[in-house]
């Protein structure tokens, strides 16, 4: 399938709608346009004009093969941590949350019981944005597939509010950014 060829649903699938973050189901027969497919989901537009993200594991409705869960093995170490986060994305901007500056912290501890803990405080591009749980979800999904990771607490913070000059280079050179925006005094977190 190419991007932004039309396609009809075979079955009947859940969408969420971007940037609202409402839940609805696609009936079987309706018509999207792939916008984008990085991450976790697909970036559709439906035949009504909507934008609405369509998860991995829901491709086949759309004549995909549907993508598994990939488990990663070894041994942990904070790189995989890191190299999962970089594989979420805001489903509006083909862009992953850390180079586009939204993880705000990561912490790994120990657990007494063996195993690690993952603390993650992480923004959205805009306080009202409604795809808030949907990428808190994926960066809590992806990060309990890491070996020896018992628990992910991920938080959603707003302070201090996000702006471009938190993204990496890498992000503004693909948006089309000037590379001299940004406010000097703001740490960044991207790898």
């Amino acid at each position: 399938m190419e991007t932004g060829e039309l396609i009809s649903l075979n079955r009947e699938c859940e969408a969420i709608g971007i940037p609202s973050g409402v839940r609805e189901v696609l009936p079987q027969g309706a018509t999207v346009r792939i916008m984008q497919f990085l991450g976790s989901g697909y970036t559709v537009v439906d035949n009504r004009g909507y934008m609405m993200r369509i998860d991995a594991r829901d491709a086949d409705a759309m004549g995909l093969a549907a993508e598994a869960s990939a488990v990663v093995d070894g041994s942990f170490k904070e790189d995989m941590v890191w190299d999962q986060l970089k594989t979420v994305y805001d489903p509006e901007i083909p862009v992953n949350i850390v180079d586009l500056g939204l993880i705000y912290d990561c912490a790994i501890m120990d657990i007494e019981a063996g195993g690690k803990k993952i603390d993650i405080k992480m923004s959205m591009t805009a306080p009202g944005c409604g795809m808030g749980n949907v990428l808190k979800a994926d960066v809590e999904s992806k990060l309990t597939r890491l070996p020896e990771v018992k628990e992910v607490c991920v938080e959603v913070v707003f302070d201090p509010p996000w702006n471009p000059s938190r993204m990496s280079e890498a992000a503004k050179l693909k948006l089309g950014f000037d590379l001299d925006y940004g406010d000097a005094s703001l740490p960044t977190f991207g790898r």
